[in-house]
């Protein structure tokens, strides 16, 4: 188990645990009690440090090594009816971003999203979960055969951004970015996105325009990563945290702006501490959004999805 660096009060009372449960296997001494109160100890500073989690801190959850992926969600969501699907028919096939079709429950979806590695060669593979231009054309590709089929979309979200390479500018990057959220406000077909990790700029936009917007709670949603803003506006990655404060980045402050529709409560320590109640926390709320989304016709489901970016960022004064 990995800990991040304000989960060090918790690393020490799980080892005073383990070492209290040990004495208590090897000698003739009743350390119940004793175990009992460091187990209470162990309750009460996990719900005091996760209750009080500033934005950066949630930025590290979203990040942690432990955290399921994409990959890791489609399988414990579809099961073995996932059926992944490959190449942009135009340049190679982007292992950064994977899709293919799968059951959740009873109901076909057509599933894209953005896959990390676990390891070096797996992340290197990967490509950090960075897609390149495409990636996001594969993507395209595969909601327009959804459409065309009449099978809704669901998008996962989790990348620290689009691959900046100039290769991936020679091959136009921006163009398929945009055309991604031009073909996506005007498709036929319910679309449901869920952030379960980092959701960076124009890489995580690029699938992201979606009729029910869902984030897990230790998620961020930004046009920028906190070190990238810290080192433009400060020339260091030293306020990184107080970049986080001023991004507005994390689920609470995205719903607040009224960003993304809702927010999918993760377990006590976050996703990764107790992955099959967050895959089923996430199952619930898709087919909750599909229930309702199902019930609309194409025409209308454009329009609401059209009416709801255009009134992003209205505000009166």
């Amino acid at each position: 188990m990995e800990y991040l660096e304000f989960e060090l009060p918790i690393k020490e009372l799980q080892e005073q645990l383990a070492k209290c449960r040990v004495i208590g296997k090897e000698s003739d001494v009743d350390v119940t009690e004793t175990c009992q109160q460091i187990e209470k100890k162990l309750i009460s500073t996990k719900t005091e440090i996760y209750k009080n989690l500033t934005p950066w801190q949630r930025v590290q959850l979203s990040r942690h090594p432990n955290r399921p992926y994409t990959m890791d969600h489609i399988r414990a969501l579809c099961g073995e009816t996932f059926l992944e699907l490959h190449g942009d028919r135009g340049v190679k096939d982007d292992k950064a971003m994977v899709g293919g079709l799968g059951k959740i429950g009873d109901q076909s979806f057509m599933i894209v999203g953005q896959q990390k590695g676990f390891n070096t060669k797996t992340r290197q593979y990967r490509n950090f979960g960075m897609s390149n231009p495409e990636g996001y054309r594969k993507a395209l590709r595969l909601m327009k055969s959804a459409e065309k089929f009449g099978i809704p979309v669901l998008t996962l979200i989790d990348t620290p951004g689009a691959y900046p390479g100039l290769e991936a500018e020679e091959r136009g990057q921006g163009e398929a970015i945009a055309r991604n959220i031009l073909e996506m406000t005007r498709l036929k077909v319910p679309i449901i996105t869920v952030i379960i990790g980092e959701g960076a700029s124009g890489g995580a936009l690029g699938i992201g325009v979606g009729d029910r917007v869902l984030m897990l709670e230790n998620t961020w949603y930004s046009v920028i990563s906190p070190e990238s803003c810290s080192s433009i506006l400060w020339r260091s990655w030293e306020y990184k945290e107080q970049a986080a404060e001023a991004l507005k980045l994390t689920a609470p402050d995205m719903k607040k702006l009224k960003l993304v529709d809702e927010i999918i409560k993760e377990p006590l320590g976050g996703a990764h501490t107790d992955r099959e109640t967050t895959f089923l926390s996430v199952q619930k709320a898709i087919l909750k959004s599909f229930e309702v989304l199902n019930k609309l016709s194409p025409k209308d489901l454009v329009k609401q999805r059209m009416d709801k970016y255009e009134n992003m960022g209205v505000f009166k004064g």
